[in-house]
């Protein structure tokens, strides 16, 4: 059994890897696909069992390697919060991250224009912005949907 992506997916993945001088493997799509297709900002070790029912004989070196290559090709962006494991998010957007106390899930948290724009403007003046990394945390009943 393989994992496949689909067409919009591929053909980005394909692009972005060749920008950067590097071929489009099976595992390298695999991992992209298993971020894409359950997008509950899992850690590598969540990725790495998920691959596992893909490609079997894949090891943790194979996932942890093409997950920074993801990342330096700008396919998915890696959440650090707290002292946690880093997690990854195929989402690309500018967004933040609210992380619930109580069950440990992760939740996208869009922003606006508006809200972007103030933002950018805490920047120090001569300085521009290249990312921005927003996260909460806390608990509440409204998110265990």
């Amino acid at each position: 059994m393989t994992f496949s992506l689909t067409s919009p997916f591929r053909k980005t993945f394909s692009n972005s890897l060749r920008e950067k001088g590097l071929r489009p493997t099976k595992q390298r799509e695999c991992v992209y696909g298993i971020i894409l297709d359950k997008r509950d900002h899992p850690t590598a070790d969540d990725i790495y069992y998920r691959v596992k029912k893909y490609l079997p004989g894949t090891s943790f070196a194979t996932v942890y390697n093409c997950l920074e290559t993801l990342v330096g090709c700008g396919l998915v962006r890696q959440v650090n919060m707290d002292r946690s494991p880093t997690r990854y998010c195929p989402n690309l957007t500018p967004h933040a991250h609210f992380k619930c106390n109580k069950t440990g899930r992760i939740y996208d948290i869009q922003i606006d224009e508006d809200t972007l724009s103030r933002m950018n403007a805490l920047v120090p003046q001569g300085f521009e912005a290249e990312n921005i990394d927003l996260s909460f945390s806390g608990t509440g009943n409204a998110l265990e949907n």
